[in-house]
């Protein structure tokens, strides 16, 4: 009798385990599922605050623009300089000597007063399709080249101004500023 008291099994032990298995296993997936989300979704878009907030502090120009867009005439009146972002990146391919290349643009337009920006925002599909013209007949081997991207920009900000002149009877938008460029 003795013998059969200490062979006998805890029952008790082994769906105590099972059930810590299952338990670690759905707070791994969960973890999992939430870090995936945090890291895949969401929308790139800033948010309305985030922009404001760019805006008062004097970020939304990014660094190393080239003067040659002011070249274009006289683009808008008088006030504070405004900065319209396109709500999502420009992502499109580009034809190569060598081979062809993803580009991923990011843009934001400046305007100036609070009129232009208003009808720089009621515009912005026809400002993105007018870019994606624009956009579709680049080269790889030219936008590889500093020159390049400025000229790029530069026909960019004729093109836009050239489509909102005609739609509108201003240039409202004083200059076309690429926030964020990767070729690869």
């Amino acid at each position: 009798m003795a013998d059969e008291k200490e062979l006998e099994v805890d029952n008790d032990g082994g769906k105590k385990s099972k059930l810590m298995i299952i338990i670690i296993a759905v707070v791994v997936l969960l973890a999992g599922g939430g870090g995936a989300f945090f890291f895949l979704g969401g929308d790139d878009a800033p948010s309305d605050e985030e922009i404001a907030a760019a805006l008062e502090s004097g970020d939304g120009e990014a660094g190393g623009e080239g003067e040659g867009a002011e070249a274009a005439g006289d683009a808008v009146s008088t006030g504070d300089a405004l900065y319209v972002p396109m709500p999502r990146p420009f992502r499109f391919n580009v034809p190569g000597a060598a081979r062809d290349r993803f580009v991923e643009i990011r843009v934001q337009l400046m305007v100036r007063g609070g009129d232009n920006e208003e009808e720089a925002k009621k515009h912005v599909p026809l400002i993105e399709s007018t870019l994606l013209g624009v956009f579709s007949i680049a080269n790889a081997d030219d936008l590889a080249t500093s020159a390049g991207k400025s000229a790029l920009k530069q026909k960019s900000l004729t093109e836009v101004q050239k489509t909102l002149t005609d739609i509108t009877g201003t240039k409202i938008v004083e200059k076309v500023l690429f926030t964020g460029f990767v070729m690869q």
